[in-house]
C-alpha cells in the first residue's frame, strides 16, 4: 500500500472527515521521481469542534506517528472544523440527478 493511501486510511478512521484531501508533494523537492516523502493535508473534521489548531495539529501528527518517524519528511496540515470549511470555502453544490441518455431533450 502507498504511504497516500495508508494516511488517508489513517486520517478517514481517527477523524472521520467531511472532506479529506493528501496530496502527494514530493514532486516539488529533490527527491527521486517516486518518492513519498512530503504531503499536504486538508481535513475537515467536526472532532476539531473546540479544539485550537495546535491541538489539531498534534492529534493529526499522534495518528501518523509511524509516518512521521519513517518515510514522511514533511507534512503541511490544514485542519478544519465544518463550520470552519463552509465560511472560508463554502460548500460545493451537490451534482444534479442524471436523466440518462434517453431523457435528455
Amino acid at each position: 500500500m502507498s504511504v497516500q493511501r495508508h494516511i488517508e486510511d489513517k486520517l478517514h478512521v481517527a477523524f472521520k472527515p467531511e472532506h479529506l484531501e493528501v496530496n502527494n508533494e514530493s514532486f516539488m523537492h529533490s527527491v527521486p521521481a517516486d518518492a513519498e516523502t512530503h504531503f499536504k493535508v486538508v481535513i475537515v473534521s467536526s472532532e476539531f469542534d473546540g479544539q485550537r489548531l495546535v491541538s489539531r495539529h498534534r492529534a493529526v501528527n499522534h495518528t501518523l506517528a509511524e509516518e512521521l518517524a519513517g518515510p514522511v519528511h514533511a507534512l503541511a496540515l490544514h485542519t478544519y472544523t465544518p463550520e470552519e470549511w463552509q465560511q472560508y470555502y463554502g460548500q460545493v453544490p451537490a451534482s444534479p440527478a442524471c436523466l440518462g441518455g434517453s431523457k435528455l431533450g
